[in-house]
């Protein structure tokens, strides 16, 4: 990694650096980090503006990671290890990025005067529920942090890892609006040990939100990537919403492939060796943009909404709110607000 384009000295000739030069980089032979290669950098900032050209419907994130273990082949976040000199490849799965220092940072920028207390997105570049987070221990932080200054945020994951901070999430949502996310584009089992392989199991996914709505906390399913010719059949949509309303979804939202630069060469070298005769089908549906035509954007959409309303849940709305019931044997958090809310995004 050349970490001259990431860290400096300050200095007033240098671009803005990402990155402090005090990098330490680990590796632990232990059975879920094995192969992984961790670079602990001190961040210089950690609340991020979202391109304006950028089609997400949020303008601020924070990502205390960078690159992912779960290893999703379409995962479109791969080009942004281009920037670090990195492979988008096998590089993204393996050299994992960890902000050790976000938490603090995070609570310093929320204290800025000149921040706002606008919402804050969290795991939509990659998972902050990744394997890394299970010995580094960041969510907590930054869920406090956000809490104790009432900001409003959501978080998308595919992590089971979520449910440790089960109580800090409902501890945050009784002061500001959280949102809750959790991805499962597909519930075919073989599909998921191929394109998803570092990932839990999408049943174990469905749990997460059972899990939470069962807490009181709504939890919406982002139905993302639906993956043409290998999980957009009607049945293959059928099967996942019913899943997704079972585990009690309160949203649905689908979300068709797309394959921006870096995503895309990997993905068509997995789909080449997986599905040969499927390669040429891909280059026609994506040969004039990373994202899936109109057309079939707008059929899967339908379809998956016609049977979320069919089995009794519907897609997100800005806007809409859920109350979140108190338990009665918990303490009260000091001065909550008249209403205790959630968002879902």
């Amino acid at each position: 990694m050349r970490w001259e384009n990431l860290s400096g000295d300050g200095s007033a000739a240098e671009s803005p650096a990402l990155f402090g030069t005090d990098v330490v980089t680990r590796q632990f032979d232990t059975p879920e980090f094995r192969g992984i290669t961790f670079h602990e950098v001190r961040a210089r900032s950690i609340v991020n503006r979202v391109p304006g050209a950028s089609r997400m419907p949020f303008e601020w994130t924070v990502n205390p990671y960078r690159g992912c273990s779960h290893a999703c082949v379409y995962c479109f976040a791969r080009g942004t290890h281009r920037y670090l000199d990195l492979d988008t490849g096998a590089g993204f799965d393996s050299q994992i990025v960890v902000k050790v220092n976000a938490p603090d940072l995070l609570r310093r920028e929320l204290g800025a005067p000149r921040w706002q207390g606008e919402h804050i997105a969290m795991g939509t570049n990659v998972d902050c529920y990744q394997r890394a987070e299970g010995r580094y221990r960041l969510m907590p932080g930054i869920i406090t942090a956000l809490r104790d200054y009432a900001n409003p945020f959501s978080i998308l994951t595919k992590g089971t890892l979520i449910l440790r901070d089960l109580d800090l999430l409902r501890s945050a949502a009784a002061v500001t609006d959280v949102g809750i996310s959790v991805s499962v584009g597909f519930t075919d089992e073989e599909l998921w040990r191929t394109v998803e392989p570092g990932t839990p199991a999408p049943d174990r996914r469905l749990d997460v939100v059972r899990t939470l709505s069962g807490q009181g906390i709504p939890c919406g399913v982002l139905m993302a990537p639906v993956i043409p010719f290998l999980g957009d059949s009607p049945a293959q949509l059928r099967t996942t919403v019913r899943a997704i309303a079972a585990a009690g979804a309160t949203s649905v939202t689908p979300l068709a492939l797309h394959l921006r630069p870096g995503a895309r060469e990997w993905y068509m070298s997995w789909l080449a060796r997986h599905h040969p005769h499927l390669v040429r089908h891909y280059e026609a549906l994506y040969e004039n943009s990373a994202y899936a035509p109109k057309w079939y954007q707008r059929r899967i959409t339908r379809q998956v909404h016609e049977l979320a309303a069919e089995y009794g849940i519907g897609p997100s709305a800005p806007g809409r709110h859920r109350r979140v019931e108190v338990h009665p044997d918990r303490e009260p958090e000091p001065e909550p607000p008249e209403c205790t809310q959630l968002t879902l995004l």
